[in-house]
Parts: structure tokens; C-alpha cells; sequence
């Protein structure tokens, strides 16, 4: 049985969308463990929403996850903007922040995901700056491993370079099941044993998204589709070597109602439940 540790948050959460916050807004019997919120999205939104959002804040637990932070970036760390993240944070008394393991801007931001490269010097460069990022906001943040779909300067998997990130600096690590199954179907490497080795004592919470099936050979994390079943079944063999851990859904578009996005988190407790269950001493 894997070794417990303290986690950021508990249980099965959902990732806030504009698309259904009147919805949680105006329902005052609506539960949920944890949500996550898009900083980019609300740091200068103000008005009935930005009111709203600091309602909502205070009712749930949240996290942060964020998009523009462009840790394997070659231009310098956007500092005043981190600054003002740690504001964001404050406000909303967010003390988990996440960003992706990833680099988004060149000459100006690419509005994309871009792999970094899996090697020793890439992972000393990122590992130096997520330590500026930790030093500036003055807490731990998390890095979450991406989907790609071409392979970059490639020295070590992917695995291994993430794991190498882990080592150099104290950091945490935000799972994404489903762009671990996509890259495993893209880059033909196995889903469980990438899961299997990253470290459980770092482990902040993990991602579920649905992704598009292009071919047999070729998924798009699309995150505009529920689960389908091959990731929900990663997520019980990661749950069975990692134990539970807090797990979030995203969905990004095609966002259905409410109701049935919150079917989904409750297939998520229903995973945890089991596990629990099956492993009670």
C-alpha cells in the first residue's frame, strides 16, 4: 500500500467555467470537495462576476491552475505578473497553484503548450526558474505534465525528465491521467508504467479531461469530451498504486449542463469510495 502524505485538498473536484458559475452561484445546496480557477481568467475581471467569484471562494476550497507562466520560457520570468498573482491568491486565499511543465511564449505568447526539451540542460533552466516562481509567490507551487504531439530535443523520456524536474527542485506535481493515456497512444509508451514512476509523496491532485479519438494511433486532449472509459480505468490502476488522491475534472468547451458534468465527479467518487473500501485495514 503506498505510504500516506498530506494533500493541498480532498476528494473529487471540478475545474470553474463561466458556462456554469450562475449555476453554482444561485444553488445553495451545491457541494463540492475543491474547484480549480484560471488565474488569467480573473485577475483584472471585476463587476457581478468578479463579485460572484469572491462568493464562491469563500463558500468552497480552491486551487489555481495556470496557463501563461512559461516555465520552460527563454524570455525572463514576467515577475510583476507573478507579483500579482500572489495578490490573486491572497483575495481568494488560494494556497495551491499549479502550472503546466511547458513553455508558451516566444517573440510574444504562442496561445499554446509547447513540450520542453526532454533534456539535463532543460531541466537545471525550468528547475531554476520555478525556484524564482516559489521564492516570489513564497509558497510551493505544482507543474503538470503536458500533452505534445511532436516529440522535442529528446535525451531522456518524458518520464524521466519530469522525475528529473522533481529531484532538482522542491516542487509538487500536479498528475494528468488523460495526457498521460494520449501521449502513451501518441508516442507509443506505456500509460501505467509512466504513472508508476512518478513519486507519490509529491503528488498535489490529479486531472481527468476527455479527449478526441483522430485515430487508433492519434488522440487529441481536446478536453471537449467526457472521459472515456480506457483513462477512467488508468485512473483506478493509478488510485490502486498511488492510493486516492484528490482528483479534478476539466471540461474547456462543449460544456454540457451542470448536472451532467457533476455525474462525472461523482464517478470520481465513486472510484475513490471503492478504493477506500477495498483497503481498509
Amino acid at each position: 500500500m503506498p505510504s500516506k502524505h498530506d494533500y493541498p485538498v480532498s476528494g473529487a473536484g471540478l475545474g470553474l467555467r463561466r458556462d456554469f458559475l450562475d449555476d453554482i452561484y444561485n444553488d445553495p445546496n451545491f457541494t463540492i470537495s475543491f474547484m480549480e480557477v484560471v488565474p488569467e481568467n480573473w485577475l483584472n475581471f471585476g463587476g457581478q462576476k468578479g463579485r460572484q467569484l469572491r462568493a464562491l471562494t469563500e463558500r468552497f476550497t480552491f486551487v489555481a491552475h495556470g496557463l501563461s507562466l512559461d516555465l520552460g520560457g527563454i524570455r525572463p520570468l514576467d515577475e510583476p505578473y507573478i507579483l500579482a498573482l500572489k495578490d490573486f491568491f491572497k483575495t481568494h486565499n488560494i494556497q495551491t497553484y499549479t502550472e503546466h511543465l511547458s513553455y508558451c511564449g516566444d517573440s510574444g505568447h504562442l496561445y499554446d503548450l509547447m513540450p520542453i526539451p526532454f533534456t539535463e540542460e532543460a531541466v537545471h533552466y525550468v528547475a531554476k526558474r520555478i525556484t524564482r516562481v516559489q521564492e516570489l509567490l513564497e509558497m510551493k507551487i505544482g507543474i503538470e505534465n503536458i500533452s505534445f504531439y511532436a516529440m522535442p530535443c529528446q535525451d531522456m523520456t518524458e518520464s524521466a525528465f519530469v522525475k528529473a524536474v522533481l529531484e532538482e527542485v522542491d516542487c509538487g506535481l500536479l498528475l494528468d491521467v488523460n495526457n498521460v493515456y494520449v501521449n502513451a497512444i501518441n508516442h507509443s509508451y506505456d500509460a501505467l508504467a509512466y504513472i508508476q514512476s512518478m513519486p507519490t509523496e509529491r503528488l498535489m491532485y490529479l486531472h481527468m479531461a476527455g479527449h478526441f479519438d483522430e485515430a487508433d494511433d492519434l488522440k487529441i486532449d481536446t478536453h471537449g469530451q467526457a472521459v472515456k472509459n480506457e483513462v477512467w480505468s488508468l485512473l483506478e490502476q493509478t488510485y490502486q498504486h498511488h492510493g486516492v488522491v484528490p482528483t479534478l475534472l476539466e471540461r474547456d468547451f462543449n460544456i454540457p449542463p451542470l448536472d451532467e458534468l457533476m455525474q462525472e465527479v461523482e464517478q470520481i467518487r465513486g472510484y475513490q469510495r471503492t478504493w477506500s473500501l477495498n483497503n481498509v485495514r
